[in-house]
């Protein structure tokens, strides 16, 4: 189970983060990811961690978020800061043996890919 929790409203420039806490998943070396879906937009990819550490972001996050594994690697987070508004959606987690592990290049990561994900947190940024 994936159980996203941390969103909530911020003003523009404020930082938030978001905690994914992971039970009963059991794979070794998993892709973990953060995805966001705003409202009549199709769920994108945000950032993704693999079994080494190694980590990728979404052009529109780089350098303003961070995804990290907490609690042995097992929990996920994702730190925010500088906010906008475009930041505005709804954040999910989610795992999934995946090879290659990125949001960037020809074959960026889909939430399609991925067999196991939460319900998601709603995260608001206003001006």
């Amino acid at each position: 189970q994936f159980q996203e929790s941390g969103g909530g409203s911020v003003q523009v420039g404020g930082s938030l983060r978001l905690s994914c806490a992971v039970s009963g998943y059991t794979t070794d070396t998993p892709c973990m990811a953060w995805f966001r879906q705003a409202p009549g937009k199709e769920r994108e990819g945000v950032a993704t961690i693999d079994g080494n550490g190694r980590t990728t972001y979404s052009e529109s996050v780089k350098g303003r978020f961070t995804i990290s594994k907490d609690n042995g690697a097992h929990d996920l987070s994702l730190q925010m800061i500088s906010l906008k508004p475009e930041d505005t959606a709804m954040y999910y987690c989610a795992a999934e043996n995946l090879v290659p592990c990125t949001v960037t290049g020809d074959a960026p990561v889909r939430w399609a890919d991925f067999g196991y994900g939460g319900p998601g947190t709603q995260v608001t940024v206003f001006s």
